[in-house]
């Protein structure tokens, strides 16, 4: 899989990983936790290693920490998770819990999510960072309208990873954010690459052009995935699946040919005249 750098560091990760709202929000049957097991045994397979959750997602952390346990992969997992809490006591409070249901005494990435009292969370997190319990720093959303704050604090806070939407449907984050990432250092994950799956019901019934075969690309996903990919800036998308199949086509994506900026622009055309 296409390795990318964590400029912060020199670090590199794979660029396609996999996020687990909603996917990894279940319970104990067996045949649905076997099914996610399935998913992480895909990324692994495939290369991958991030996984992406967050105290919002319900059980996902939870589920996480289960499977890997229970897989025990050959490839070490890069852990992100989130802060997602108002007040110093309860952000230090929900962070324990986060490395409890995961299973890790070191988070990779610990994020503050939807920058909610992110003031407070980055001088806890800091702190963890100093202490060696946390490796990297970030902070999130997911809407277009949170690109300029987003902004805002990625120029005025040392911060290693900023994760946001950008895909062909919300392609926004090019003009500002991402060069900004690129000037600052700041590492990208992307995450809703599908808006939300809303993506897939607008090319229902249609096929791929036919110059997508050229480009490596044998699925709608692999298009969605691999424009986003394109882009220099972009650290790690982390499409979310709980469907083992869907999952693999997925992860494809970060294999084979990486569209250049004129096939992203092709690509950009055509979406726009779908």
């Amino acid at each position: 899989m296409l390795m990318r750098v964590i400029p912060k560091s020199g670090e590199e990760i794979p660029a396609v990983g996999i996020g687990t709202w909603q996917g990894f929000d279940i319970g104990r049957g067996r045949a649905e936790r076997e099914s996610r097991a399935q998913v992480l045994r895909n990324l692994f397979t495939a290369g991958g290693s991030v996984i992406d959750s967050s105290p919002m997602y319900g059980r996902a952390e939870e589920v996480t920490g289960d499977l890997l346990d229970g897989i025990e992969p050959d490839i070490r997992p890069f852990l992100a998770t989130k802060v997602y809490t108002n007040g110093e006591a309860a952000g230090i409070s929900q962070i324990e819990e986060s490395f409890r249901l995961m299973r890790t005494g070191v988070m990779d990435l610990f994020q503050i999510h939807n920058m909610v009292d992110w003031r407070t969370h980055l001088k806890t997190l800091r702190r963890l960072k100093a202490e060696g319990r946390v490796r990297y720093i970030g902070i999130t959303h997911y809407t277009r309208a949170a690109l300029p704050q987003l902004a805002a604090i990625i120029r005025a806070e040392d911060i290693d990873f900023v994760q946001f939407a950008y895909s062909l449907s919300l392609p926004d984050a090019a003009e500002e954010m991402l060069p900004i990432c690129i000037d600052k250092g700041v590492a990208v994950l992307v995450n809703r690459p599908f808006d939300g799956g809303g993506m897939f019901r607008d090319v229902k019934g249609r096929n791929l052009p036919p110059w997508a075969a050229e480009l490596g690309i044998t699925s709608w996903s692999q298009f969605f995935l691999k424009f986003i990919i394109a882009h220099p800036a972009v650290t790690c998308v982390i499409p979310g699946s709980g469907n083992p199949d869907r999952a693999a086509d997925d992860f494809a994506a970060g294999n084979g040919h990486i569209p250049s900026q004129s096939e992203a622009a092709k690509m950009l055309d055509y979406w726009y005249d779908l």
